[in-house]
């Protein structure tokens, strides 16, 4: 059994406790994107080239992948507030190298240890739906997953911001700083939970295969969010070059504030959360599919340089997020419905595979870009959640 302090079936987990995870897994998921608008910069002053540039990046997802396969199937066997605080501290040192990195493989190193600490982020999100009760667990996922959103949209503008004030040195530093201090706070506060499996770690690993390949709900849910999401990191991939460009004439300070417009859409998580403690989660899930299909069709109906046209962009940015934060909370309250003893390692797999098609939908939208502008871009964009419908309606009620 779980340690009896986190044995909270039937009470309601403290407002204060839910918002102090919702800001944790936030600080921490923004680590993953700090860099991304920042490339050019950073390659130039640590002398890497124009065509190896795009390392910066990879390298922290494969490392934010791998994280997912090996250290977060590990909160079924260790205690989580132990593994949260070790992963914690290792993404501190990671940010202190790679602000004091004058060298390429310094730097690189340090990118892909980044993306393998900031798993901790989710560590955290099944260990808040333990210490939920059932009635409330989709309330408390969606609370919680509303800060990691909102990490992720408030990153690249902030890196963009603070990069322009201080340098990109300071950008680093500040995360690195905000780390260490959740590390102790988190150490602190969070309750011990110790899971029950006594499985070694390679036993643990072994059973991954056996869990995607006997879990439907885990394939299905992982299908949907890796269609959205691809669409997603597509949309935020390529927007940029479109509002720099000679349509829009957008600076790097109006795109970092456009970028901001996408938060709004992160308030669908948590009511997201609530559809699916009510048992929604079914129409939900079509309205939130459908709802990425609008954010994608929007901006393909409505081209201008116009007011009119960014104000569409702004639309589209909102709806998308939207969108794509719902999906996320409802494809995790339903996985966290399952066994606990599971859950960590569930989860794992779940973003791993969706990190996938982010992923793809990146790479797929700067090539698409690149060959045939923003309008094949987002023909691309709308054939994944248009996928995801397809395979959304093969799903028995």
């Amino acid at each position: 059994m779980t340690d009896s302090k986190t044995q909270t079936n039937g009470k309601n987990l403290p407002a204060w406790l839910t918002m102090l995870l919702a800001a944790a897994c936030g600080i921490i998921v923004a680590n993953l994107y700090y860099a991304q608008p920042l490339v050019g910069t950073i390659s130039s002053s640590i002398g890497l080239s124009a065509n190896s540039s795009g390392l910066i990046v990879t390298l922290t997802q494969v490392g934010y992948v791998a994280g997912l396969l090996f250290v977060v199937p590990m909160g079924d066997i260790i205690e989580n507030r132990r593994l949260v605080a070790a992963s914690l501290l290792l993404t501190a040192l990671a940010l202190a190298a790679a602000a004091a990195a004058k060298q390429v493989p310094l730097f690189l190193a340090a990118s892909f240890v980044i993306g393998l600490g900031s798993v901790a982020a989710q560590v955290l999100v099944p260990f808040a739906s333990y210490l939920a009760s059932e009635s409330s667990r989709g309330r408390v996922v969606g609370n919680v997953m509303s800060g990691l959103l909102l990490g992720i949209m408030l990153s690249r503008p902030l890196s963009i911001l603070v990069a322009d004030l201080f340098g990109w040195h300071a950008v680093f530093v500040l995360s690195g700083a905000a780390v260490l201090v959740l590390a102790i706070v988190l150490s602190k506060v969070l309750p011990a939970r110790r899971p029950s499996s006594n499985a070694s770690y390679a036993a643990l690993l072994g059973s991954m295969w056996r869990l995607l390949r006997t879990t439907p709900l885990l394939r299905r849910r992982a299908a949907y969010h890796a269609c959205v999401f691809a669409t997603f990191s597509l949309f935020w991939t390529t927007v940029p070059f479109l509002l720099a460009g000679p349509m829009f004439h957008f600076s790097q300070k109006a795109i970092a504030l456009f970028a901001l417009a996408g938060i709004a859409g992160a308030v669908a998580a948590p009511v997201a959360g609530r559809l699916a403690d009510r048992g929604w989660t079914r129409p939900g899930t079509g309205i939130a599919l459908v709802t990425v299909v609008l954010s994608v069709l929007l901006p393909l109906v409505v081209r201008t340089g116009s007011p009119v046209g960014v104000a569409v962009l702004v639309a589209a940015a909102i709806l998308l997020d939207a969108g794509v934060s719902a999906n996320l909370v409802l494809g995790q309250r339903a996985l966290f419905s399952l066994s606990p003893e599971i859950r960590s390692r569930l989860n794992g797999l779940f973003m791993a595979i969706f990190f996938l098609g982010g992923a793809a939908g990146s790479a797929v939208g700067g090539w698409a870009y690149a060959t045939g502008g923003w309008s094949a871009a987002l023909w691309f964009g709308l054939a994944f959640p248009v996928a995801a419908i397809l395979y959304f309606a093969t799903e028995k009620k």
